[in-house]
């Protein structure tokens, strides 16, 4: 049997079928192992997760007319809550590891749960992927927030090892009723 990582790249119509299994495999083993990476708060350990050229970016959702479903997400350059390079993803993090950030002291709680993974395409080293999340923080001893969605990924291969070069997040809420969003999605 062929390892993930001996698979030929090119795209996903090129992939036999136990080529496509282990392809699948591979890439849900290391969606689940950033989401544990995550809940365990080892943020370093999930910013070497990342490709240096990564665009984390959450676009705001709005409440339209079935007519105009194309408007429902703000566009990239346009506002979001989140439009973030890998320097500011490692400000973030950093902010989380000095034990001051305000808005998770005491730290939050997370879980992180991945489902529907799905292989949308691939082009050379790299896999598009989708997937709908849960992510369900409390913190303190009432607060609790859930935020579901759906995510679009990018995962390249780098050096054998999957990393993230493109998060987009989507949010099925249009009102966020959150304290804060200093989680990781």
């Amino acid at each position: 049997m062929r390892a993930a990582e001996d698979i030929p790249m090119g795209t996903l119509q090129d992939l036999d079928p136990q080529a496509h299994m282990l392809l699948q495999f591979d890439v849900e083993r290391f969606l689940y192992d950033e989401a544990a990476a995550l809940d365990d708060r080892r943020f370093i350990e999930w910013l070497d997760l990342l490709t240096e050229d990564i665009h984390y970016w959450m676009p705001i959702r709005r409440t339209v007319n079935a007519n105009e479903l194309d408007q429902e997400f703000t566009q990239i350059g346009d506002m979001s809550y989140f439009d973030d390079d890998k320097e500011m993803l490692k400000h973030r993090v950093a902010r989380l590891d000095t034990g001051y950030a305000w808005a998770e002291l005491p730290p939050s709680r997370t879980r992180h749960l991945i489902t529907n993974v799905r292989l949308v395409g691939m082009d050379g080293d790299e896999i598009d992927v989708e997937s709908n999340f849960h992510l369900y923080r409390s913190r303190l001893d009432t607060e609790e927030d859930s935020w579901f969605g759906k995510r679009c990924d990018r995962l390249r291969r780098v050096d054998g090892q999957l990393k993230i070069c493109r998060r987009h997040i989507f949010l099925d809420q249009t009102v966020l009723l959150s304290t804060n969003l200093s989680s990781l999605f």
